[in-house]
């Protein structure tokens, strides 16, 4: 972003780009949220401060699987279905938060992932699936083969859990990746190796799924947000 700002705290439409997020869920009747910080939190806080939600602290910036395990103090007693929403995209609806959640119930899957089918997908993990066309694992761009970076499926990012299983298979994810980092998408083919129910979910509207990475991307939303 060029910017010493909080990516999240980027304003759009009159309010931070985290704002719009933790609204949606709020509307969407999610019962408990949980933030996860990192970089300038403090100022991340002060922009929530009044919002029914707790804070966990990530202090290293080891990736989404660590960032999810961080909220772990705060969820240890849950059990039932846990979504994990990015603090940086903005235009997902309470009525699709309340779809994802619904269609994953009914499902009795371990995860469903919120996918969507991009243009061009650069920069996002894409949906590998089996010739049957069941969800095997998500591979993130960085670490895609040339042939998985033709899947123009992708991870919106937006993914509903089991819980507890998730956090057993959290504590088994490595970080031999092209970024060091954990991914929390790396469940997806923990949970395939052990025969556990994936599904997922196409999004029809991508302005839900556009994430901010750049100005650029800001700017794309902010002409969307004025109409």
């Amino acid at each position: 972003m060029y910017s010493s700002l909080p990516k999240v705290l980027h304003r759009l439409g009159g309010k931070p780009l985290v704002s719009w997020v933790a609204e949606a869920a709020m509307a969407a009747g999610i019962k408990k949220i949980v933030v996860v910080i990192g970089f300038k939190g403090h100022l991340v806080k002060r922009v929530l401060e009044g919002y029914p939600v707790d804070f966990v602290w990530q202090k290293a910036q080891l990736g989404t699987g660590h960032a999810v395990r961080r909220a772990y103090p705060k969820l240890k007693n849950f059990s039932g279905t846990l979504l994990i929403l990015s603090g940086d995209v903005p235009a997902i609806k309470p009525r699709t938060i309340q779809k994802l959640a619904g269609f994953h119930q009914r499902q009795r899957a371990f995860a469903t992932v919120l996918t969507a089918r991009w243009p061009d997908p650069t920069g996002y993990g894409r949906i590998v699936r089996s010739k049957s066309g069941d969800v095997l694992r998500i591979v993130e761009h960085k670490d895609a083969t040339p042939e998985e970076l033709k899947i123009r499926e992708v991870n919106t990012l937006t993914i509903a859990f089991r819980v507890p299983p998730l956090f057993q298979l959290l504590s088994q994810i490595k970080n031999k990746n092209a970024q060091k980092e954990y991914y929390l998408s790396d469940v997806i083919a923990l949970l395939r190796k052990k025969n556990k129910k994936v599904s997922a979910l196409l999004l029809k509207d991508l302005i839900e799924a556009q994430g901010v990475n750049s100005r650029e991307e800001l700017a794309k939303l902010r002409k969307f947000f004025e109409k």
